[in-house]
Order: structure tokens, then sequence, then C-alpha cells
């Protein structure tokens, strides 16, 4: 059986294509479904074969706002109808990752062995962009364990600049 994000994927394009020009309510709005089918009690109900489809994606509609597009709304039924809403929180995320791609921005997620001062942030944010030639949303945190330096994650670029990492590096070279 294939995993949620294969299946999330076409969904995700599909809303992103129904978006058209909407894309931050929509992105809203499936971040709210989303946290809906994650709550455990609703997640109980997506498992039971007693609770019909329909009034399952009706709840899920509601908890993402009265404010939902009935293009929105459609949606949602369309994942009760095909029995998909546990895909909602992978649908929520490739659809996140479209609209940040159409937008041209990327979030980076920066782990440094210190907190970074706001100046490095931004030295690392400008020099970020002119790599990936995207605006960058840095998300920065610390972990002493990495020693000195700090590690970059952006999408499927990882760079591990991280002395912890090189000491790693430098045992597995001198192992093999």
């Amino acid at each position: 059986m294939p995993d949620k994000s294969t299946i999330a994927r076409p969904y995700a394009k599909a809303a992103f294509e129904a978006a058209s020009g909407r894309l931050a309510p929509w992105a809203e709005a499936l971040r709210r479904a989303a946290r809906a089918v994650a709550d455990p009690r609703v997640e109980v109900l997506l498992h039971d074969p007693r609770v019909q489809s329909q009034p399952l994606a009706d709840l899920v509609a509601a908890a993402a706002g009265p404010d939902l597009e009935p293009t929105t709304r459609n949606f949602i039924r369309l994942l009760g109808d095909n029995h998909r809403l546990d895909c909602l929180p992978e649908i929520s995320a490739r659809f996140d990752e479209f609209k940040a791609q159409a937008e041209g921005t990327i979030d980076v997620e920066v782990i440094s062995a210190r907190a970074l001062s706001e100046s490095q942030q931004d030295m690392l944010a400008a020099a970020l962009e002119r790599r990936l030639r995207r605006t960058v949303r840095l998300r920065c945190s610390h972990d002493p364990a990495l020693i000195g330096g700090a590690s970059v994650r952006a999408g499927d670029l990882v760079i591990d600049g991280s002395l912890r990492g090189r000491l790693e590096r430098i045992a597995r070279q001198l192992t093999a």
C-alpha cells in the first residue's frame, strides 16, 4: 500500500491548482483541517467503519473554519468520499511546498551550536538566497551537542558544517 506522502501529492497538486490566486486562505484552511484530523478524538472516528464519510468530512470542514470557501469545503468532502481525510496533514504540507515554490520562498532550518545573532542570521540568509535563488525564511535553533558550527536543511539540501559532523566524517574515513 502506498504511503500517505505518495497519496497526498496528487491531492495537494489538485488543491494548489484549485486555489488559483487564493493560496493563503487555502493554505490556512488545509492547516486547520490537518490539525482537526490529527486530534485523537477525530483520529478514532477516521478508522471507525461505522462512521459515514460525509458527516466526518463535514466535521473536519467545520473545524477548518466558518469562513471556508465552497471549493475548499468541496475538496474536503472529496477527501471524505475517497477515504483520504487521514492524509490531510501530508496534503497540507505538500500544498505549502507548492505554495512556497510558486512564491519563490523556501523554509530553511538552521541548527547551530550556539544561538545565532541577528547579523549572523542575516548573513546566512543572504548567502542561502544567492545559492538557492529564492527568498529564505530561517527557522533557527541551537544544539550544544554540535560542538561548533551549524547544520542547514533546505528541502532536500543538507549542509552539515558542524564540528560534530566533521568529526564523524573523519572517524568514518579512519575506520574505512
